[in-house]
């Protein structure tokens, strides 16, 4: 097994990486670091919804079902958002399923996300996944559009100094729903 080869790659690799290690050294106010994110937390309640046709309290049964969606993922990046600032860019995943309830092929599902610092809540902001089902699908996986959050930060508060919270914007019945079949999932 020759390694020689190789050798070269391994020379042309390291030598691309040196002007990026470079840029991690130096220290002082010259070293440029990513920026610290808030913590980011999936409200466990929140986490699903699932819609019925009929009034609030109605019975609920699978051939009521519109809807039932599950927050899958909500990845995020931090970076500076300018002086005193860090951009904070988050996208809700879900996987969505209709029911035969459900009329056409576009949902629009509201979620929220939070800003709190020491439990207080900041900001509360309302979103939508929305999503169009192709003919004869009942079953897909769809993003948001990205938000981004603008976060204050100072020499001695940096953005870790704040919590986001997501979720789906539920209504009682649904959050009812939740905390009645939480153990069933």
């Amino acid at each position: 097994m020759p390694s020689r080869p190789f050798r070269p790659l391994r020379r042309a690799a390291m030598a691309a990486l040196l002007p990026l290690l470079a840029a991690c050294g130096g220290g002082g106010e010259e070293a440029k670091f990513a920026p610290a994110c808030p913590q980011l937390s999936l409200l466990r309640d929140a986490a699903d919804i699932t819609r019925f046709a009929g009034a609030p309290g109605a019975p609920h049964d699978a051939s009521t079902l519109m809807l039932a969606a599950r927050i899958t993922a909500v990845p995020a990046t931090c970076g500076s958002g300018g002086p005193g600032q860090v951009r904070a860019r988050l996208q809700l995943d879900a996987l969505l399923r209709r029911g035969p309830a459900t009329h056409g092929d576009t949902v629009a599902v509201p979620y929220f996300v939070a800003v709190t610092e020491n439990g207080n809540v900041l900001s509360e902001e309302d979103h939508l996944l929305t999503a169009t089902f192709r003919s004869n699908v009942d079953e897909i996986r769809a993003h948001a559009a990205p938000v981004e959050l603008l976060l204050p930060v100072t020499k001695t508060k940096s953005a870790a100094a704040y919590h986001l919270y997501v979720g789906f914007r539920l209504t009682p019945d649904e959050l009812a729903y939740n905390r009645r079949t939480a153990g069933l999932q």
